[in-house]
């Protein structure tokens, strides 16, 4: 599969063209190439952004009209789904020469939406959409001078460099304008991105299963650590997913990989597996097509609540669910940026969690202390947070408020 994906990533450098300057005085260099890939998006059938061109710079303080910039630019700028981008699947954006040297700054550059054209660069087809009609998403100005990721890589002569922009389509796009209850009447894009080496990264896989299912496909899976998401993907029809890339655990860490399946008023219980190693050019496997993880029905219950001043918190929420000391990310949305609205279903039912063995299947227990509890953590696009604790384990709905979060 690596070889497929590496050949995919060449095939489209002849389409684009490279342009920039300054940054090195060296005259040695090697190759960097860029794909694109994203983690599920939550609510919607479609996640449409056009790429414009990716910058790269030695400096992290690099500012958009600062010397130092090198451009791989699309020959025509591309719109691409998201939603296409799972279990592995990467979007070539190109290739270009870097002089050696280390660089730290990467600049993702969309194309805004053309004012008064009904045709839209950037936009979202909402899963209850009764048109399945594309609604234009509302990019800030700072899109159109790069989306900034840091991530530090080093170019050696006569090397290929192979990057991977990680658009977290489900965190990136923001409901605006709720009326009535007729539901958001705009969305606006809060791109969350990030960035890995190939080089040094491997992947993880398995099989979920819902045996009242023949199509198995819509479960989330994410690899986490420490309770953030670093990856995440869906099932296909057949119940496999990949999480890729993911930088090897020598240098990053073990993972925890974290199944959810949860529908508006039905669902399952979250399945865990902990300290899934990930070795560099490499799969490991936490289960398989003949020895799936099978879902657990699981009642849900419903978390709303309202953040402090929408406008200027522009928050995001996460429910994290303990596990002797250890912390799992269960469900992640985004407040309504007009009213601060939010809302997040959950399993009510016991987590099942085991350890990882590279001897399968592995065996997975319900952690029953742990059956309905949740902390709720709310973060303001400055960085502030704070947190509630909810109770579900009797209860189909709790409220959560962040008020004064600013």
């Amino acid at each position: 599969m690596q070889s497929i994906l590496q050949a995919v990533t060449l095939s489209f450098a002849a389409l684009l063209t490279a342009c920039g300057g300054g940054g090195s005085s060296t005259n040695s260099s090697g190759t960097v190439s860029a794909s694109l890939t994203d983690a599920p998006a939550c609510g919607y059938d479609h996640v449409y952004v056009t790429v414009n061109k990716l910058r790269i710079n030695a400096s992290a303080n690099a500012g958009p009209s600062d010397a130092g910039w090198y451009d791989i630019t699309l020959s025509s700028p591309r719109k691409i789904d998201l939603l296409n981008l799972t279990n592995g699947a990467l979007e070539s954006l190109g290739s270009r020469p870097l002089p050696e040297g280390t660089y730290q700054q990467l600049r993702l550059v969309l194309s805004p939406n053309a004012s008064g054209s009904s045709s839209f660069a950037n936009s979202v087809v909402p899963s209850n959409s009764s048109t399945g009609a594309e609604v234009a998403l509302s990019t800030p100005s700072s899109v159109q001078t790069g989306i900034k990721v840091i991530h530090p890589f080093t170019v050696q002569p006569d090397t290929l460099v192979d990057l991977v922009l990680d658009f977290n389509a489900c965190k990136s796009v923001v409901k605006t304008g709720s009326t009535n209850g007729h539901g958001p009447v705009g969305y606006i894009l809060k791109p969350v991105v990030t960035a890995a080496t190939k080089v040094v990264s491997g992947q993880i896989d398995g099989y979920v299963t819902d045996a009242a299912l023949t199509d198995q496909s819509g479960t989330h899976v994410f690899a986490e650590q420490n309770g953030h998401i670093i990856r995440g993907t869906i099932t296909d029809s057949s119940g496999h997913f990949i999480l890729y890339p993911l930088e090897q655990s020598s240098s990053a860490g073990n993972y925890d990989i974290v199944i959810t399946k949860i529908g508006d008023s039905s669902g399952y219980a979250t399945e865990i597996v902990q300290g899934v190693p990930v070795v560099a050019q490499s799969r490991t496997s936490v289960s398989t097509a003949a020895a799936p993880f099978a879902l657990i029905a699981s009642s849900v219950a419903t978390v709303t609540g309202n953040v402090g001043s929408p406008t200027t918190t522009n928050a995001s929420l996460e429910a994290l669910q303990t596990i002797a000391a250890a912390s799992y990310q269960i469900a992640t949305t985004n407040a309504d940026a007009s009213t601060g609205f939010y809302s997040l279903a959950l399993p009510r039912g016991a987590p099942l969690v085991g350890s990882y063995s590279s001897s399968l299947p592995i065996t997975l227990s319900p952690s029953v202390a742990t059956a309905g509890q949740y902390k709720i953590r709310a973060t303001s696009s400055s960085g502030n947070t704070a947190s509630q604790n909810v109770d579900v384990s009797a209860s189909s709905s709790a409220q959560a408020d962040f008020m004064s979060l600013q």
